[in-house]
Parts: structure tokens; C-alpha cells; sequence
């Protein structure tokens, strides 16, 4: 058996930014959230350029596995950088599921996310690389706390062309599953409960998609706001 993914992906600079540092892609093979860090014109670049790279994984078989995908995508960073060093302190997050046989394998660095709906249930897939979720982890502050902790978008790992340590995980799906990949955007301003709603009650993944993102644009989030949403088919 051999999955593919049906997807929608949906991205909106927000209510504050004058530019969009996220990038998407949805494909059959490929979903991929990327959210440049580094301000200015460059989190656009890092996120283009990641996003750019990891494409070249939407095919049948793939090219590569997705950790050599993910570390050829930080050295074209790296490259990028030393061919303009005024890129240099430039980055992004990268959250990233790929199909491949009858399994979806997930690469995550910085704090976009995956999250997984299934049998009425939202399971987040991911674990953020942030100070906060530091906190949450050593049980100094709850996971409502770094909702609204004034550093909560400080993330300790992202992609820029230095040594990473991405997290790696595979699911296997099941008829009927939603997958959500998004950036800060959504999971800073809009809590799970209505996320988990909003997957649950809306089939059509155009809508759902561009659902949750009018929850975060009704929410007054300040922030870029891109999402994902996909199921798989065997």
C-alpha cells in the first residue's frame, strides 16, 4: 500500500505584517511549512529557499530521504549566505511530512507545527523548539502559561546554515485522519479546542484551511498565519 496526500494550504501576511516571511507547499507526496526568522526581507528568503528544496521531494519514488532533503536545504542556506552576507543571521522553521510507502514521515526544527486529527481527537505531533515549551517540559509554567508568556516566540532551533538538530517521527495513517501543519501564526492566537472544531466539522480541506486562518485573523494575530490541511488516500 502506498499513500498520497490530498491538500490545501492557505497564507496571509496577518493584520500587522506589511510582508509574509511563511512559505507552503502541498502536494501529493509533500506538506511543508516554513517560517522565516531573522526580519526584513530575509526570513522570506530562508523560508522560500527551504520550502524551494524540499519540493523537489514531491515525487513518486523520492529523491531522497527527507533528512538529506532537510540538511540539503540547510546548506543551500549556508550557500546562500556566503554568496551575501548581509543574509547572515537569516532562518526559518521547517515542519515538513512526507509520504513514503505506507507511512508519513515527519521532520520538525523551531515552532511551527504538526498536529494529527483523528477519531474526534487533536494530538500535536510536534514538540515546539522554543524557551517556553522549555519551561512547560522542567513544569515551571503550564502549556496555558506559554500560550501568553511574553517570549513565547523565542525559539531556541531553526534552519540557518549552521549545525541543526531536527526531530524526526513517523505516523501511519488511517482513513479518515486530518493532518495540520502551521505556523506560529495560528497555534500562538487560536486554542486547540477550536482547532480540533474547525477540522472536525469541516470536510472540504479549501474551506478548512482557510477557516483556521480567519480564526487567526479574527483573533487580531499580529503574525503571518499559514496552514496545511491534509488527508491521506491509499
Amino acid at each position: 500500500m502506498s499513500v498520497i496526500l490530498r491538500a490545501a494550504a492557505v497564507s496571509d501576511r496577518g493584520r500587522v505584517r506589511e510582508n509574509n516571511e511563511d512559505a507552503v507547499h502541498a502536494g501529493p507526496r509533500l506538506i511543508a511549512v516554513a517560517d522565516g526568522v531573522g526580519g526584513g526581507p530575509s526570513g522570506e528568503i530562508a523560508s522560500e529557499i527551504v520550502i524551494r528544496t524540499l519540493a523537489e521531494m514531491d515525487t513518486d519514488p523520492p529523491p531522497r530521504s527527507l533528512a538529506e532533503a532537510v540538511a540539503a536545504a540547510n546548506q543551500r542556506l549556508r550557500e546562500a549566505i556566503q554568496a551575501d552576507p548581509t543574509l547572515e543571521g537569516m532562518g526559518t522553521t521547517l515542519t515538513a511530512m512526507l509520504a513514503h510507502g505506507d507511512t508519513l514521515e515527519l521532520a520538525h526544527i523551531g515552532d511551527s507545527r504538526a498536529y494529527l486529527w483523528r477519531d474526534g481527537k487533536l494530538t500535536q505531533l510536534s514538540r515546539d523548539d522554543t524557551f517556553v515549551q522549555g519551561l512547560v517540559d522542567q513544569g515551571l509554567i503550564s502549556s496555558a502559561e506559554a500560550r501568553v508568556h511574553p517570549q513565547r516566540s523565542v525559539v531556541t532551533q531553526a534552519m540557518h546554515g549552521a549545525v541543526i538538530e531536527p526531530s524526526y517521527t513517523s505516523v501511519t495513517p488511517r482513513p479518515g485522519d486530518k493532518f495540520l501543519l502551521c505556523s506560529d501564526g495560528l497555534s500562538d492566537y487560536v486554542d486547540v479546542e477550536a482547532i480540533a472544531q474547525t477540522l472536525g466539522s469541516i470536510e472540504d480541506l479549501e474551506e478548512c484551511a482557510r477557516a483556521l486562518v480567519d480564526l487567526a485573523l479574527a483573533a487580531d494575530a499580529p503574525d503571518n498565519v499559514t496552514v496545511v490541511v491534509a488527508t491521506p488516500e491509499f
